[in-house]
């Protein structure tokens, strides 16, 4: 059966995923939110789906369907950092289940209250992990699963995507609003890593600040050397005009994992599993949020231990 979705946050980098997403699993766009009007986007998948710049007309709107027996039955979330426990409230609050970008919220404890709501209201919080659906990182778990040994694995995580002057006077320079760094580009890597590798059992932070961090993180199977950036001049080669400023790079002891490609399809894949009854809740959610939560909150150590390498280029 058609599900109808609504969706806030449709002006914004990943809403044509999701968009995507709705048409592709078969299902509708009834209405979608976003203060800007720059969303021509939805002339591609949605061109008949009521649009709306204020909350209150968007949340009035969604209530009438709801008391004319035509209620959403999910909201998308593709706001900022900060706006999603909000949002997935919102949803809830209106009997829809939530489907929302990670990070599912900038602070662990938010993930209780969330908890609490969700049992009150019957509804679902399911949140976007799309690297745990990417078959490199499934063929990698399963590779893992299957080796019997004590040994810890050595890992090497490194991540740069190049940002220009315009990131930092966004939402996302703003801590506060984003939940920094690591939590708004390397959520889904700590998540991944977690996954496969178990529960945080050590956590070392030696550098932090806007637009770089460096740390450490001893898993029960796993020594996780890790290295995220902004920086165009972290990049291990000289980007060329038109391609991507973006490396992506995981080692795992000193194999390389490729998984560089795919990530556009996997949104769709998502939500086949979540309108299957298999997304992922605030349990699995859960973990990544409190380790990047303890790297912001870490006094960094500098260069000591057992540190990521790409601190020593000195840029």
């Amino acid at each position: 059966m058609m599900k109808k979705f609504a969706l806030i946050g449709a002006g914004g980098y990943i809403a044509p995923r999701h968009l995507r997403a709705i048409k592709d699993t078969g299902n509708v766009l009834v209405a979608a939110l976003d203060k800007s009007d720059s969303v021509g986007v939805l002339d591609s998948y949605f061109p008949d789906a009521d649009f709306f710049t204020e909350f209150e007309r968007f949340d009035r709107h969604l209530e009438k369907l709801r008391r004319k027996d035509k209620a959403v039955d999910y909201v998308s979330i593709c706001s900022p950092n900060y706006l999603h426990d909000a949002h997935v409230r919102f949803a809830m609050r209106i009997g829809a289940d939530a489907i929302c970008e990670k990070p599912l919220v900038i602070n662990p404890w938010n993930v209780e209250g969330l908890r609490e709501i969700s049992k009150e209201a019957n509804c679902k919080v399911n949140t976007i992990l799309q690297l745990r659906l990417h078959p490199a990182i499934v063929a990698l778990k399963e590779r893992i699963a299957s080796v019997k040994s004590d040994k810890k694995h050595d890992i090497d995580l490194t991540y740069i995507t190049s940002r220009g002057h315009w990131y930092m006077v966004s939402w996302k320079g703003d801590v506060a609003k984003s939940g920094g760094i690591a939590n708004n580009i390397g959520i889904h890597f700590f998540d991944m890593l977690t996954y496969i590798f178990g529960k945080v059992e050590k956590n070392v932070v030696n550098v932090y600040e806007r637009d770089r961090a460096a740390g450490f993180l001893e898993l029960e199977n796993a020594r996780v050397r890790w290295f995220l950036s902004l920086r165009r001049n972290d990049l291990p080669f000289e980007p060329e005009q038109g391609e991507p400023m973006t490396y992506r790079s995981i080692t795992v002891d000193g194999e390389d994992v490729e998984f560089s490609s795919g990530f556009t399809e996997l949104h769709t894949e998502s939500y086949r599993q979540i309108l299957a009854g298999k997304g992922f809740g605030l349990d699995e959610v859960l973990p990544s949020i409190q380790t990047v939560y303890d790297i912001r909150n870490l006094e960094p150590v500098g260069l000591k231990g057992d540190y990521h390498p790409f601190l020593n280029n000195g840029k």
